[in-house]
């Protein structure tokens, strides 16, 4: 359950930062934290495949 959790919180992320950056650019304002929280969703989902690939492979990381 946790881990459907995180990849929700990751697509959420991402497509809420894609939404304030639209919007923003649109009035005129300050992009910069819609590509704050676009950037974090990546990173987030690179961890997020990173360790599940590690778990898929059977991998011990000690």
């Amino acid at each position: 359950m946790g881990l459907l959790f995180y990849w929700f919180a990751v697509i959420a992320a991402f497509f809420i930062g894609l939404i304030w950056i639209i919007v923003a650019s649109i009035n005129g304002k300050s992009t910069k934290p819609g590509l704050k929280l676009m950037i974090g969703a990546v990173i987030m989902f690179v961890i997020g495949a990173g360790a599940c690939a590690v778990m898929l492979s059977g991998l011990k990381i000690n």
